[in-house]
């Protein structure tokens, strides 16, 4: 039987359907996963701007001087840590656990700093616990330091004896340079000048042309900024401290700057020494498919991602890595880490502390968060720092007063 041209044509293509049906499936597959890598790779590199509230306070007993809130990961560790609430407008300080109940945290309710605690609010816990040098009882001056972006603004709190030995304090990511105002009486006491600063895109410095994150790849400039400052100030030898993501601005100043000369020693405080480790952790609590991973850190490092990420540069991962680089430094580090740090995993402390003993005296805590060693234990971090001090970074007067 012969066939009609149109029925014959129908025979011939009838086999596309489903192929085009495949490719439109293969493609919005494709199109789903790319979206997926590039709001993850937004989320690595976009400044954190807002912390959730997922504490609720539960009850306030003033007369017996205590607070009790629902139970969290942040709320039920030992220590003294600050509570803020109503969208961080309000600020409380809370100290040892007094009991726990099912479900719930009491304890100690050390003062109300502004605002007023009351059932039903909710706050996050923090290891801010101060927010400026005269919380701690010590005079300070703002300071601007010239940077490639412009000025960024900084505090100065002087030795009680002028010294030529300064410590320089990076903050980690998404916080600013409150952070560290917990570690000046240390430094203070070890008569050393302390200079706390900011860096791009922190919410405080100027911003990039990006206003995004570097993870310390372009970030490392300020510090190195901030070394000048501390030089024409009349520092001759400076210590370098790192909080978490400052850890790796830190690490990157030393190893790129021709000021390193100038700096003494490194303290890191739960430092990212590897950021692959890092992302690979935290993807992994995320439940991130590793395929999606990989993308990601090919679309932040390339500079075929830029035009999608909006990087004003790719961001050079392997040269991020201190596990990698180990043989590269050179300085006396100090480094503490806690095992329980969910955030920053202390393995690649860990990792290079086993590669260079011969400069690296780690520190290992257990049971802290992360950036919250000098909280859960205070006095061992103090001592710490000290001793540290003491054989690495002593100090020599210029002059009595």
């Amino acid at each position: 039987m012969k066939l009609s041209r149109r029925h014959a044509g129908s025979r011939r293509v009838w086999w596309l359907a489903p192929l085009i049906a495949l490719a439109a499936g293969s493609a919005t597959l494709a199109l789903g996963a790319f979206m997926v890598t590039l709001r993850v790779a937004r989320l690595v590199t976009v400044p954190v701007r807002e912390r959730p509230e997922e504490v609720v306070v539960r009850s306030v007993d003033r007369s017996a001087g205590t607070v009790t809130l629902s139970a969290h990961p942040d709320s039920t560790i030992p220590g003294r840590y600050a509570l803020y609430f109503a969208g961080d407008r309000g600020l409380a300080r809370v100290g040892e656990i007094v009991s726990m109940a099912e479900g719930a945290v009491t304890r100690r309710l050390v003062e109300e700093v502004r605002g007023t605690l009351r059932a039903g609010l909710a706050s996050r816990v923090s290891g801010i616990y101060y927010e400026a040098p005269d919380d701690v009882g010590l005079a300070f001056e703002d300071v601007a330091i010239p940077t490639e972006l412009g000025e960024a603004p900084a505090w100065l709190v002087p030795a009680a004896v002028s010294t030529a030995r300064w410590v320089i304090q990076v903050h980690g990511r998404g916080v600013d340079r409150r952070e560290a105002v917990r570690s000046l009486p240390v430094f203070h006491a070890a008569g050393l000048t302390s200079l706390l600063i900011s860096y791009r895109n922190d919410g405080v410095a100027p911003h990039s042309a990006d206003g995004m994150y570097a993870l310390g790849d372009t970030e490392w400039k300020d510090v190195e900024a901030a070394i000048e400052f501390a030089v024409g100030s009349g520092a001759r030898e400076v210590v370098l401290m790192g909080w978490s993501m400052g850890g790796a601005l830190v690490l990157q100043a030393v190893t790129r700057s021709p000021l390193s000369r100038r700096v003494q020693g490194v303290i890191l405080d739960s430092p990212v020494i590897d950021w692959v480790r890092v992302l690979d952790h935290q993807a992994g609590t995320r439940r991130i498919p590793i395929p999606i991973r990989r993308a990601v850190y090919q679309l932040i490092g390339s500079a075929w991602g830029r035009r999608f990420t909006r990087q004003s540069s790719a961001i050079d991962l392997a040269r991020l890595d201190f596990v990698a680089r180990a043989a590269e430094l050179s300085v006396p580090i100090l480094l503490m880490h806690s095992d329980s740090d969910t955030f920053v995993p202390s393995v690649g402390s860990r990792a290079l502390a086993r590669l260079r003993p011969d400069i690296v005296s780690f520190v290992p805590f257990s049971g802290a968060g992360h950036t919250r060693l000098w909280n859960y234990d205070e006095k061992r971090w103090t001592q710490a720092i000290r001793n540290w001090l003491k054989k690495t970074a002593p100090v020599r007067p210029t002059y009595s007063p």
